[in-house]
């Protein structure tokens, strides 16, 4: 990563902390390594982000049923997952320093890159990425239980539970936004890789031989979402798994993949995951996990397009995407969509009855939106905080609402203003700010 890159990051961390984006976890204790707490704004728009995904996924379709499985879940869905013996890394350590790092993102040759020292490796040994914990008073192996790695298997095991309380016929998903642990080796990026983070899934059930079809489906559908969430195209490209990269229960997978400051990586992953989950799950739960399809008359286990999305590097992206530096300000061009803050109301001066018909705007918009007071400052300072929080829309009262009743309404990009009345003003931001 170049020094004008590392120089981004390092002012879209410092942003994030000061606006109250994102805090380091335990921060007065000395932080704890690849854990991050979200603050005011981060968890709105975290939040925004969520509910646009739930709005395409669920709202807008009936094939489509949303479920919030357990986090904590039996030992034998990670044994029929095979995440208890293949969910592994192989890692190195650094006899001299103690660091520890995955072997495919090391050249063991060098010296290490923490402490310089050469030929200080230990030989590559397997690394289970699950958190284990006990469940009951006794800490032995027939009470251990698992952070769970992923929110997938707690929507195959529902399977024929969702389908039968929704009447579901195939094809149809289930949708399933929740937290993820993995106990990563090498964590980094900020909140880009992180041992807690949130995950939005969802697993689409369809007849082997239409699998091939739901899957082009499904690859075209997920990539024109982020025209919503207001990333650039030209930002945005596929990347299609070459054969010796695929999961061992994948048949074909995309990823969609962003231009971070620090190289293309994946946000979202695209699977054909044939028939493997539910198959396993069959095999090891000993319950017929087949479907019944009254036309054709025939029993089949389903196979699975999956689509996974990382709800905290979703919001790192659309922050990296939004950052701008302009002559005079830094704006995060967020859509307005997923803003945390969508109306800022200021009143121009601190007297003349101004404050007084600007609360009066503020508390007839909040409930609908979030909405953020401020009469602390010149206004061009108020504006430029909310430019940084990336709030799209600024009401100022001055002394023409007095005359007109009407207020300034500057937008955030342009910082084009224009007058508006004020009993048109819900109906201008409802426009303004739809999903």
């Amino acid at each position: 990563m170049g020094a004008q890159n590392d120089k981004t990051m390092d002012k879209l961390i410092s942003l994030a902390k000061r606006r109250g984006f994102i805090f380091q976890s335990s921060e007065i204790y000395g932080g704890i390594n690849s854990c991050y707490d979200y603050g005011p704004l981060g968890i709105e728009l975290k939040k925004n982000i969520k509910e646009l995904w739930w709005q395409s996924m669920v709202y807008e379709r009936d094939d489509i049923e949303g479920v919030d499985a357990s986090i904590l879940m039996h030992p034998k869905v990670w044994e029929a997952s095979g995440h208890v013996d293949g969910f592994t890394d192989p890692m190195v350590d650094c006899k001299q320093c103690k660091s520890r790092f995955r072997e495919d993102q090391i050249d063991t040759q060098k010296p290490c890159p923490v402490c310089g020292t050469r030929d200080s490796f230990t030989e590559a040994r397997q690394f289970n990425l699950m958190f284990k914990t006990y469940m009951g008073p006794v800490e032995d192996s027939g009470h251990i239980v698992f952070l769970r790695p992923e929110t997938a298997q707690g929507i195959y095991v529902n399977f024929h539970n969702v389908r039968e309380a929704a009447r579901q016929k195939l094809p149809f998903g289930i949708a399933q936004i929740g937290k993820a642990f993995r106990n990563e080796i090498t964590p980094g990026n900020y909140i880009f890789r992180t041992r807690e983070f949130e995950q939005m899934e969802m697993q689409y059930f369809v007849k082997p031989g239409e699998d091939d079809e739901w899957f082009t489906y499904w690859k075209e559908q997920r990539f024109q979402w982020y025209d919503r969430l207001g990333l650039r195209r030209e930002k945005l490209r596929f990347h299609g798994h070459a054969q010796d990269e695929l999961a061992h229960y994948a048949k074909k997978a995309f990823d969609i993949e962003y231009e971070f400051p620090f190289g293309w990586h994946e946000i979202e992953g695209i699977h054909n995951r044939t028939d493997f989950d539910l198959g396993r799950h069959k095999e090891h739960s000993g319950k017929d996990l087949r479907y019944y399809d009254d036309q054709s008359k025939e029993r089949f286990i389903p196979y699975i397009i999956e689509t996974s999305i990382g709800t905290d590097r979703t919001l790192l992206t659309c922050l990296i995407d939004a950052y701008t530096e302009e002559e005079e300000r830094v704006v995060l061009k967020l859509a307005p969509s997923i803003a945390p803050i969508k109306v800022a109301v200021f009143p121009l001066v601190k007297r003349d009855g101004m404050p007084e018909i600007a609360k009066n705007i503020a508390a007839d918009l909040r409930g609908k939106y979030r909405v953020f007071y401020d009469e602390g400052g010149s206004i061009g300072r108020r504006y430029r905080r909310q430019d940084e929080a990336g709030t799209p829309y600024c009401l100022t009262v001055d002394t023409q609402t007095m005359e007109d009743q009407t207020v300034t309404v500057r937008e955030r990009d342009s910082m084009e203003q224009e007058r508006i009345k004020m009993d048109d003003l819900q109906a201008y931001l409802e426009d303004k700010l739809k999903f």
